[in-house]
C-alpha cells in the first residue's frame, strides 16, 4: 500500500489526478472505475482542465461506476448517473456507450447481475474508492461479505445521514433507502485501487483501514490485501495514523 499525505484537499485531489492521467495516457483504452461523492469533485475538475488544455482524449476508455442509489432515475440531480454526467463525462470526449452506472431503477436484482456480468468481461485499470466514515467502500457496509458481487444495499442509518447532510439539503426523508453496489469482490479484481480520503471526519476510518485488523467490519479494510494499492489523504485525514 503506498501512502501519499498532502497538506489539505486541493493538493490530494491533483495528486489524484495525476494518478488517473497517468492510466488514460499510458492506456488510452482502460477501463476507469469511477466513484462519486464530494472528496472527488475536484480531482474531475482537474481531469476536465487537463482535456481541454492538453486535449487527453477519453474516446476509447471505458468507465463503470461504484454504485447507484435505487429509486432515482439517471435524470434525477442526485442520480450518481447525473453527478458523473455533471463533473466529467459532459466535458470529456467520452462515448455515451462507454459509460456504465449500475440501473437505479427497474427489477433490482436484474440490474446487479447484469453490472456483474459487464464486470467479468472488463477488468478494471483502476478503481477509484472514497471511504465512509464507517469503513464503507461503494455502498458495501459494515458487515459485507469479502466475497460479495455487485448487489442490493439496505443503507445504514449512519450512511443515510451523511447523505442527507452532504447532498439532500438536510432531508433524510429524500435520501434513498438502498443502492446497487459493486461488491467487494469486484473492486478487489481491479488491477489497481486509488483512495483518497479529506477531513477529520475520516481520520478514524483511515487509520482502522491502514492499521487495523482486516475485518469485514470495517470494509475498507480488506484493501490491505489488494497488490496494487494508492492511498492520498490530506493532512486532517492522516490526523490518527500511528505507524
Amino acid at each position: 500500500m503506498k501512502l501519499i499525505i498532502c497538506e489539505n484537499y486541493e493538493e490530494a485531489s491533483a495528486e489524484a489526478a495525476k494518478v488517473m492521467l497517468e492510466i488514460i495516457k499510458n492506456k488510452p483504452n482502460a477501463n476507469l472505475g469511477l466513484a462519486t461523492g464530494s472528496t472527488p469533485v475536484k480531482m474531475y475538475e482537474l481531469m476536465v482542465e487537463d482535456h481541454e488544455k492538453n486535449g487527453t482524449s477519453y474516446k476509447d476508455i471505458k468507465s463503470y461506476n461504484l454504485d447507484e442509489y435505487y429509486g432515482l432515475e439517471h435524470t434525477h440531480p442526485q442520480s450518481y448517473y447525473y453527478f458523473m454526467q455533471k463533473h466529467l463525462f459532459s466535458k470529456v470526449d467520452i462515448k455515451p456507450e462507454n459509460v456504465h452506472v449500475p440501473k437505479g431503477s427497474g427489477d433490482i436484482q436484474a440490474s446487479c447481475d447484469e453490472y456483474n456480468k459487464l464486470l467479468a468481461e472488463n477488468v478494471i485499470d483502476i478503481q477509484l474508492l472514497g471511504i465512509g466514515s464507517n469503513g464503507h467502500i461503494g455502498f458495501n457496509e459494515p458487515g459485507t461479505s469479502f466475497d460479495a458481487v455487485t448487489h442490493v444495499v439496505d443503507l445504514k442509518q449512519s450512511t443515510i445521514e451523511d447523505n442527507a447532510r452532504l447532498f439532500f439539503d438536510g432531508k433524510i426523508e429524500d435520501v434513498p433507502k438502498q443502492a446497487i453496489s459493486m461488491g467487494i469482490s469486484n473492486i478487489m479484481k481491479a488491477k489497481s485501487v486509488l483512495l483518497l480520503a479529506c477531513g477529520k471526519g475520516k481520520a478514524d476510518a483511515v487509520k482502522k483501514m491502514i492499521e487495523g485488523p482486516v475485518t469485514e467490519e470495517l470494509p475498507a479494510s480488506i484493501l490491505q490485501q489488494h497488490q496494487d494499492v494508492t492511498v492520498i489523504l490530506d493532512k486532517e485525514a492522516a490526523s490518527l495514523l500511528t505507524k
